[in-house]
């Protein structure tokens, strides 16, 4: 934890209080609180916690103002263009680049670990046919602990290791059984002589009829996707992870709770509701319609995949995606996909008209992964489980990070309590 070097004075009814601020960084300043209540008699308000720091992390910082994503000090579009998917998990589960040889090492225990206990290919039996694959990837993540009780001991650090790894490596089978299940296809085993994404690719893909090749193209897309969402600070599905942790709960009942909060549309959800959006506008001629639309105050209607609640400026993730963008649309064409080509022009007209400019309506990266994951043949059912693979590495630095903080404890959120005062029960024959 930093040490104040300065303090914040808050008077309340004559009465003087002074609170530490902690200088972070990078970032703004911390008032220090915790004592507030004890001191004061008094709780501080702020719905969806926005103003309030949860906790101190040395993993990821955003700068929402500049367009800034740093993991672990280190810019995004770097990692997304010099680095792979392994290497940044490596990153930020333990907070450096690693050697040759580490990271040897940690793509061999990855690899090692990517096949799930047989008999949890029973375990998706239960669940129906026409499930949705989020539905069917939290089950099946809630359920690790009772395949893999070996390494749900949080006060051990080695459990905790194992249980990271699993995870991490385990995540792509799943979710590609969650595919293969949905759409009536015989499960595929991981392959040892695949990378991360072209296994991933392969599993969701090939079939045992025939053979199946993973394009290098749509592999390295398919690994900057999971770069880009690897983590993204103290979202709503890491700060859900984070609570679940400061029980003491077990890491695959915790990273099972960040997936159940990453379904919501709002947060997980928006790619898929990107997709949804051009299917609405349906063809290229259509589209001024829908520009005027977004232009009136009046309109509920808004362009889903463009702007950022975070980024004020361009989403720098967006900037690395759109370059993968081109070459997967490149290399599968447009020409037979209306939906694509609603998608191409409308990034130019969102990229040249002055109302978006202004008000720094940009693609984001739901814009971009979405139109990828659409081209390389993924239903939108899909596009939140393979966010949910991606952000898992975050979710278990976060987690892991906590457990081992000396400062953690349970998480308690207060209330700003409106409801009714204390009053006495009334027989029912008097109501």
């Amino acid at each position: 934890m930093a040490e104040s070097t300065k303090t914040a004075t808050l008077n309340i009814d004559g009465s003087t209080y002074e609170l530490p601020v902690f200088s972070p960084t990078a970032g703004p300043d911390v008032i220090d609180i915790r004592k507030l209540y004890a001191q004061a008699g008094v709780f501080t308000y702020d719905p969806g916690f926005t103003s309030t720091a949860s906790c101190d992390s040395t993993i990821t910082y955003i700068d929402g103002d500049k367009g800034e994503l740093l993991h672990r000090g280190y810019p995004i579009d770097q990692l997304a263009s010099q680095s792979h998917y392994l290497e940044v998990c490596y990153l930020l589960l333990y907070g450096e680049l690693p050697s040759a040889a580490k990271l040897e090492d940690f793509e061999t225990r990855i690899t090692r670990h990517t096949m799930v206990h047989e008999q949890m290919h029973y375990f998706f039996r239960g669940f129906r046919r026409d499930a949705h694959p989020m539905a069917t990837l939290v089950g099946v993540v809630g359920a690790m602990s009772a395949f893999y009780h070996d390494s749900t001991d949080v006060s051990d650090d080695w459990q905790r290791e194992v249980a990271a790894i699993r995870l991490i490596a385990k995540l792509p089978t799943i979710a590609a059984m969650a595919y293969k299940y949905s759409i009536g296809q015989p499960f595929v085993y991981p392959r040892n002589d695949l990378d991360y994404a072209s296994n991933f690719l392969n599993m969701c893909f090939s079939v045992p009829a025939e053979e199946y090749h993973v394009n290098p193209i749509l592999s390295r897309a398919m690994d900057r996707i999971f770069i880009l969402h690897a983590d993204h600070e103290q979202n709503a599905s890491t700060s859900t992870v984070r609570l679940a942790s400061s029980s003491g709960a077990n890491p695959f009942a915790c990273i099972a709770a960040g997936i159940a909060c990453l379904w919501g549309p709002a947060h997980g959800g928006a790619n898929q509701a990107c997709l949804e959006m051009l299917r609405e506008i349906g063809t290229v001629d259509r589209i001024p319609e829908y520009i005027a639309r977004a232009k009136d105050k009046n309109d509920p209607f808004r362009l889903m995949g463009f702007g950022h609640r975070v980024y004020k400026n361009t989403d720098p993730r967006a900037t690395v995606l759109k370059e993968s963008a081109d070459e997967v649309l490149e290399l599968l064409g447009v020409e037979d996909n209306p939906l694509l080509q609603v998608a191409k022009e409308l990034e130019q007209v969102a990229l040249n008209d002055p109302y978006f400019i202004e008000k720094k309506l940009f693609p984001n990266v739901d814009f971009y992964s979405g139109i990828i994951l659409e081209a390389m043949g993924f239903p939108t059912s899909m596009f939140t489980p393979i966010f949910a693979l991606s952000r898992t590495v975050g979710w278990i630095s976060q987690w892991k990070e906590m457990i081992a903080d000396p400062q953690n404890k349970i998480g308690r959120p207060r209330q700003l309590y409106l409801g009714e005062t204390a009053r006495n029960y009334v027989d029912i024959e008097k109501r």
